[in-house]
């Protein structure tokens, strides 16, 4: 018998890569919530780790699976609490963990509003790390400082400012819920101008310039998500034209994002009110990404607070 001499070398298949997931970002924001939620999928996690462990820690583990991959995928919290934390030396760790072949490692940050974060430490009467003997401000102005260099190269930003905890888990299931799951995963979320933009948003589109169904008595207590309005919104002249520009544009895009290793994309649609306009056009756009085999998760921050 010949052997096939197409048939790739052992040597020549890649291996396979394990999944480690660094969670970092502000006190109160939500990392015991996101180490929670990721053990729910499967993932080891490991809380407050002293920096000079974790790459010990990671390359400990590494050979407990015998295809080159952990057991499980593992999650690691570390932030400001740890005793010798430093930004630039976690992020020189982080720079080890992924020149390795072998590692595919996401850092999520995970931010808030410093009002809503001042609130949770108010409502658990809990001290901020950086505020034992001052105002909790003071601590998170001083935290920020501190993390900014990490949030600059972070994977994945969360904002759970307006997060509640079964908005977190979806997004990290879609983000991390599968190793089979399409390298590149995109949210699309409508907000309202009146509420502020999306801290997490990496794309944001104004379409405040469509014919408003707020105005239409009939129309006004209905969503975006309700047909009647999409009908409305759909005969304005200039819906057609945008909605194609739109894609058009992100049609080149979306691959150039995950040739890159970008692996979370945020695009907002923003209206006054984000109760019409901006959740139809956030739906439709959803809807036409997943046409595409892209892996995108739709959501509508304001839909329930939005007076119209």
């Amino acid at each position: 018998m010949i052997a096939n001499s197409s048939a790739p070398k052992q040597e020549d298949r890649p291996l396979p890569r394990a999944t480690v997931v660094l969670v970092t970002g502000m006190s109160g924001a939500g990392k015991s919530s996101t180490l929670k939620a990721l053990e729910d999928l499967g993932y080891e996690a490991v809380d407050n780790l002293p920096l000079s462990l974790l790459r010990t820690l990671v390359l400990t583990e590494q050979p407990a699976f015998a295809d080159g991959g952990f057991a499980r995928p593992l999650a690691i919290g570390v932030d400001i609490r740890t005793r010798d934390f430093d930004a630039a030396d976690f992020l020189a760790k982080f720079d080890q963990l992924q020149g390795k072949a072998d590692l595919a490692v996401s850092l999520v940050f995970l931010e808030c509003d410093d009002e809503v974060l001042g609130n949770r430490f108010a409502e658990t009467r809990r001290r901020h790390p950086l505020a034992q003997d001052r105002p909790v401000r003071d601590g998170l102005r001083h935290e920020r400082q501190l993390l900014l260099p990490i949030k600059q190269r972070a994977t994945v930003v969360l904002d759970t400012t307006n997060k509640r905890l079964p908005d977190l888990k979806r997004a990290l299931a879609t983000l991390f819920g599968s190793a089979t799951r399409p390298a590149l995963s995109v949210f699309v979320t409508s907000f309202s101008y009146a509420r502020g933009l999306p801290r997490e948003a990496d794309l944001v589109f104004d379409v405040r310039f469509l014919d408003n169904p707020h105005y239409v008595g009939k129309l006004r207590p209905l969503t975006g998500r309700d047909s009647a309005v999409g009908e409305y919104i759909e005969k304005d002249s200039g819906f057609r034209q945008f909605f194609g520009t739109l894609t058009g544009l992100l049609t080149p895009l979306l691959p150039r994002y995950a040739a890159e290793g970008k692996s979370y994309l945020t695009i907002a649609i923003g209206c006054t009110g984000g109760r019409h306009r901006s959740v139809f056009v956030a739906e439709r756009l959803g809807a036409w990404l997943q046409g595409k085999g892209e892996n995108v998760h739709v959501q509508h921050r304001d839909l329930d607070v939005a007076a119209g």
